[in-house]
């Protein structure tokens, strides 16, 4: 009999059920993550448009606020925090036109929550829209894994309104633009945009 160096025996464990289990979870973990990072996506998105000169689109960095600087090995940060962001998360321009927008995920399959923006987004997006910029959400359902291209004035009216804390997912897909899912790019959001503001 084999015996590990401590005199405990050696039990041979079964290989095949914890591989089956494995592979189980990996399937449902790369099901369950499909198209779930969005801003991932978007920003490997913005890769491909800036590389093959369709688009010229940045992620906004979020700002911090430096409370402690530790300089005797060089300058670093020891302590800092995240200041709210006033505006949205993408920015840049496209044919011409300025393009801004934030971009949503949400696990409810039945609604986007009002609650995930704040008054600060939607005053900065009326004014993009006052300015004759593009201003959008890409907002992305989860549980349906599906992305959209929605006007911002569509939502800056329902928060406005006041009259639902959210927006239905049938309104969504039915006023917005779905984004195709492929490699490169990750997320056909140009499409939308043309669709959306182009093709009128």
């Amino acid at each position: 009999m084999i015996r590990y160096p401590d005199g405990t025996p050696y039990k041979k464990k079964d290989t095949k059920k914890r591989t089956s289990k494995l592979d189980k979870d990996e399937l449902s973990l790369s099901a369950a993550n499909r198209g779930m990072d969005l801003e991932h996506d978007i920003n490997l998105s913005n890769e491909y448009y800036n590389s093959k000169n369709i688009a010229l689109i940045y992620k906004r960095p979020t700002p911090i606020n430096i409370v402690k600087v530790d300089y005797t090995h060089g300058a670093k940060i020891t302590s800092a925090y995240f200041e709210e962001q006033s505006t949205t998360d993408y920015n840049g321009i496209y044919k011409g036109r300025y393009v801004d927008f934030e971009a949503k995920s949400t696990k409810s399959k039945t609604s986007f929550p009002l609650a995930n923006i704040t008054s600060h987004q939607i005053e900065h997006l009326k004014k993009v829209n006052q300015q004759g910029g593009i201003a959008f959400f890409i907002i992305q359902f989860e549980k349906h894994d599906k992305v959209f291209l929605l006007d911002s004035q569509y939502v800056i009216d329902y928060y406005d309104n006041g009259k639902r804390k959210s927006i239905p997912y049938e309104d969504v897909v039915n006023n917005g633009i779905e984004i195709k899912k492929g490699y490169s790019p990750r997320l056909f959001y140009i499409d939308a945009i043309e669709q959306q503001y182009f093709k009128k």
